[in-house]
């Protein structure tokens, strides 16, 4: 059997790290070249050496459209064309009560989880519509699928990318390009880290990833987001478009995090409630 991105082109935001970085090791693993487009140079740059002749690394601020468009137009230059673009870089963002949060903070925020994922987009379709061909993903979350897991600006802007993601999978879809959403849970992976223990570095706390998982005997990992993402971006993933696809080990579907098996509001059998007040079925 083939590898699942044989000659295939994929530029990854963030991807120096984290999800990005599992995402373009397993692409190359999958057969595809890929454009590193980060702004850790020191860490993409590493990366690229590591992964050979099918990786370039690239300076990207995705707030800033001249980047986004010079990380495509390099992988265009470097390997001839561009398959599939990967949406992924990320920040926490503004932390805060809704009546506190500084309004510049709300801006910077906003231009790095939204405004790039419009620009990755954008830039990605500029090449991909002559091609007729093509796979857009972006990282949302399920901060962005229900409330109260995450901070109110990431929240907004990881569910703008759902809504997003689905409009532009119906502009995009004639020309022969798909568009899909990842939905990522409390994975281990550097900002997870970062935001809940101060420290990036902590992704190897596995006694804490597993107490919080909603999987018994198994927490979320970066390269559970990367299987995710260059499935969606292969040829088994043909007729997938207009998705967000949950990764979150059953969290938004509401299992418990770090339940035991048994409990829960209808984990035991109770007679059937009727009416008024009845129990039973009728006589």
């Amino acid at each position: 059997m083939s590898s699942m991105l044989e000659a295939k082109t994929l530029v990854v935001t963030g991807g120096a790290s984290g999800i990005g970085a599992a995402t373009a090791r397993l692409g190359v693993q999958e057969g595809a070249s890929v454009v590193i487009a980060d702004i850790q140079d020191e860490a993409g740059g590493n990366l690229a050496r590591e992964l050979g002749a099918h990786a370039r690394y690239v300076h990207c601020d995705v707030s800033l459209e001249v980047d986004i468009a010079r990380a495509v137009d390099e992988a265009v230059s470097a390997f001839g064309h561009l398959d599939v673009m990967f949406n992924n870089a990320g920040i926490v963002g503004a932390v805060g009560p809704i009546d506190e949060i500084p309004v510049d903070e709300y801006d910077f925020t906003v231009a790095i989880l939204m405004r790039s994922v419009f620009l990755g987009m954008k830039h990605a379709s500029r090449v991909m519509k002559p091609r007729r061909s093509g796979v857009i993903l972006s990282t949302t979350s399920c901060v962005g699928l229900r409330g109260g897991l995450g901070p109110h600006v990431y929240a907004g802007c990881k569910a703008a990318i759902v809504g997003f993601t689905r409009n532009v999978a119906a502009e995009l879809g004639p020309w022969g390009i798909r568009v899909n959403a990842i939905a990522p849970g409390k994975h281990a992976t550097p900002m997870f880290a970062d935001a809940a223990f101060g420290d990036p570095n902590a992704t190897d706390r596995t006694e804490v990833f597993e107490k919080i998982s909603p999987l018994k005997g198994r927490y979320g990992t970066a390269e559970d987001i990367a299987e995710a993402a260059v499935w969606l971006a292969s040829e088994r993933a043909g007729f997938v478009s207009g998705i967000t696809m949950s990764v979150d080990g059953g969290l938004i579907a509401g299992t418990p995090e770090g339940g035991e098996p048994g409990q829960g509001l209808y984990a035991g059998h109770r007679p059937l409630v009727r009416e008024a007040g009845r129990r039973g079925l009728p006589a």
